[in-house]
């Protein structure tokens, strides 16, 4: 695993190790994140990276947030309620010294603090199937910015929850990757 592109391009991440099975992780994989990313630099939705806020939900590995961090925006805040993950991605945040443009917070998806500030794209990458999506972003509503872009990660394609729009689907392999929009 490693940053696709960017200012922390090609920079190895912290793998999943071969003791960390139980902990249940699926990184996204390097493929399916530079095609997510060309998705999301190709001028469809503006440009929803730069200087963006953004939330990683279910963050794993950290690596999605960590690759819009190299691609310029300007915080992320991971959510993973696992011990190995958070191992993970404090080890990721550590190798890319980017300390100061990153919040962890160890909780549950669907049980978030208030939100200092709403973000502007937002990771969901839930455990597949086990329905934490929709809860997760019934959860998040005080950190999704009005018109923020959501990119959703499941075993299969999504609808639009009420007050969200539906703005294009992609199959990776096994995954689809749901893009919506927060209404205004």
């Amino acid at each position: 695993m490693r940053i696709i592109a960017g200012r922390h391009r090609g920079s190895a991440l912290t793998p999943v190790g071969k003791g960390d099975a139980g902990a249940h992780l699926r990184p996204t994989t390097d493929r399916v994140r530079e095609s997510l990313f060309n998705v999301l630099q190709g001028g469809r939705f503006g440009d929803p990276i730069n200087d963006a806020k953004v939330l990683d939900l279910f963050a794993g590995t950290g690596a999605l947030g960590l690759e819009a961090l190299s691609r310029g925006a300007s915080h992320v805040t991971f959510v993973d309620n696992g011990r190995v993950a958070q191992k993970l991605i404090r080890a990721n945040i550590a190798k890319l010294r980017r300390a100061d443009d990153c919040t962890l917070l160890g909780t549950n998806a669907d049980a978030l603090p208030p939100a200092d500030a709403p973000c502007d794209l937002i990771f969901l990458d839930p455990p597949y199937g086990q329905n934490l999506g929709i809860k997760a972003l019934s959860a998040a509503r005080g950190w999704i910015a009005p018109g923020a872009l959501i990119v959703w990660e499941e075993q299969a394609a999504q609808l639009a929850p009420p007050g969200f729009e539906l703005l294009d689907q992609r199959r990776y392999g096994d995954s689809w990757v749901t893009f919506l929009k927060a209404a205004s």
